[in-house]
């Protein structure tokens, strides 16, 4: 494996050997960054099978990359080394991609495209530039992404000689780092929703980077400077993708309607005698509440409680003991499906307390 960490230069010029994709993709993987494979002399990923083709197909439960094709992009990225021998052995032209949230990877992508400059107000989202500041100059992802990293007090990341640099074939740049653990960052490519700059896209999680060393017909994407692995990606850019919305939004569970057969238990109960039954409803119902909150909603002490109320109703006769037993484990269900293990035991250790102090008509014990 050594004689593969090849000179990344060995690939500045279109005449190197077909063989070096190869090289590359096993690179790639014994870094731990999954690769699927590009079309020859293009950036985009290598087409899928027929049957991948057919309106309505998904990749989600498609079996083909249990049988060993790349269908579907960078889905089907790999790190498995027979694999990665197979589809670039037998396709020497391939190009590398490498998916870029399994491989952990954020990738600060720097075009220099020729466009006209938008409205203040797009080059840097979320941040104003006063009509007295002259633009004059300013052309291109290079400049936006400066101005922004001199706004905040640091070098442009496209100046940053710590971590991996490639430049593209079209005079862009791709800046390489290492995510944050814990954080799952996501693209802007082709999002008119969130953007860290114009002309600067990110690539994360739900996407892909074409690796160092691809040959495409436009050109080469080679390293610069001597930095051949990514850096740790730096405090205040990960404090730009957050403000820039390059993280998802906390998960917050929607409430969960209680279903037609807890809420019909919820209302037996309510039809108990007096204060202890419409007591029991009101249990019963802060337990099926706690579907909504995953976790820390107090289940076990609510339910506990809904559990020993219902006993009480038992031993003084106003709810009969099946009633009582099926309408926790309805509420207990809907709140924790699948758990019938846990809600079991809490509901049997509050019906058994609860009868030692029967609650007589009028909530009396």
């Amino acid at each position: 494996m050594a004689s593969e960490l090849h000179n990344w230069r060995s690939y500045s010029s279109v005449s190197a050997p077909l063989a070096g994709a190869l090289m590359t993709a096993r690179w790639c993987a014994s870094r731990g960054w999954p690769v699927h494979p590009l079309a020859p002399g293009r950036k985009t990923p290598a087409g899928n099978c027929d049957d991948c083709r057919r309106p309505g197909h998904h990749h989600k439960g498609c079996g083909c990359p249990a049988a060993g094709r790349w269908c579907h992009g960078f889905h089907a990225a790999t790190l498995d080394f027979a694999r990665i021998e197979r589809w670039w052995g037998a396709n020497p032209g391939f190009g590398v991609g490498i998916s870029c949230g399994p491989a952990n990877l954020l990738v600060i992508d720097i075009d220099a495209h020729a466009r006209q400059l938008p409205g203040r107000d797009r080059l840097l989202p979320g941040i104003g530039i006063a009509d007295s500041i002259d633009l004059t100059g300013l052309a291109n992802g290079f400049h936006t992404i400066g101005v922004l990293a001199a706004l905040r007090g640091f070098p442009s990341p496209a100046d940053d000689d710590t971590t991996l640099r490639v430049r593209t074939p079209s005079g862009g740049l791709h800046v390489w780092y290492r995510a944050h653990s814990g954080h799952r960052w996501q693209c802007s490519t082709g999002s008119g929703a969130r953007a860290l700059a114009w002309q600067v896209d990110v690539r994360a999680h739900g996407g892909y980077i074409i690796a160092p060393g691809t040959v495409t017909d436009t050109g080469v994407y080679e390293p610069v400077g001597t930095a051949r692995e990514p850096a740790p990606l730096p405090d205040w850019l990960a404090r730009e993708l957050e403000r820039t919305g390059h993280l998802p939004p906390p998960y917050v569970p929607a409430p969960r309607p209680v279903p037609p057969r807890a809420r019909q238990a919820v209302m037996a109960a309510g039809r108990g005698e007096g204060a202890a039954g419409r007591i029991l409803a009101a249990l019963l119902a802060e337990v099926a509440g706690c579907a909504a909150v995953a976790e820390g909603a107090a289940f076990s002490e609510k339910l506990n409680r809904a559990a020993f109320t219902a006993g009480g109703l038992v031993a003084g006769g106003q709810l009969a003991a099946d009633e009582a037993e099926h309408a926790l484990k309805e509420a207990a269900e809907h709140a924790r499906p699948g758990q019938e293990r846990r809600y079991t035991a809490i509901i049997r250790s509050g019906l058994n307390a609860g009868r030692t102090r029967p609650l007589l008509p009028g909530g009396r014990a």
